[in-house]
């Protein structure tokens, strides 16, 4: 099985809350990144679609870093929309949350199996048409820089509760 992985830097509007809720685009549609590879729209909407087991919140790739759930993943007009908590009482979890909240990482990549590709520009560009959604990690570097963090969940007052 070759396994992949793609990089998308966000952008913390604001810091994420005391249950770390955040969310925003692992992926958009239709933009080369730093790899020539392009993910079209409704490339992960097969896997969404039959996966079986949740897709996992990693921390740079690593399996054993689980550091969080995500409550919403779905394709839409932009790209891989998700809404996610890092886990604070997660040893890595509460690492990623001080590092998102210093702006020391701003980075999701996806780890995924190509299923359906083609090449496009002389075969410069690889144009990813269906994907095996694995995971969605923090990580350090972006391949995708425009796949961002749209909204960062935060109650301020009992009054906004």
């Amino acid at each position: 099985m070759n396994y992949e992985h793609k990089t998308a830097g966000f952008e913390l509007k604001r810091e994420p809350d005391h249950d770390g809720i955040f969310e925003g685009y692992a992926s958009v549609f239709g933009i080369v990144d730093n790899g020539l590879d392009v993910v079209e729209q409704g490339a992960f909407e097969k896997s969404l679609t039959d996966r079986k087991a949740p897709v996992r919140m990693l921390w740079q790739h690593n399996a054993a870093d689980v550091i969080g759930v995500w409550d919403e993943i779905r394709e839409d007009h932009k790209g891989l929309y998700v809404k996610g908590r890092v886990l604070k009482d997660v040893a890595k979890g509460s690492e990623a949350l001080a590092l998102m909240r210093a702006g020391a990482i701003n980075s999701m990549s996806i780890g995924y199996q190509t299923v359906k590709a083609a090449s496009e520009g002389a075969g410069s560009v690889r144009k990813l048409l269906e994907l095996k959604l694995w995971e969605i990690s923090l990580v350090t570097f972006p391949m995708l820089p425009d796949a961002i963090v749209t909204d960062v969940k935060s109650i301020g007052t009992e009054r906004e509760f």
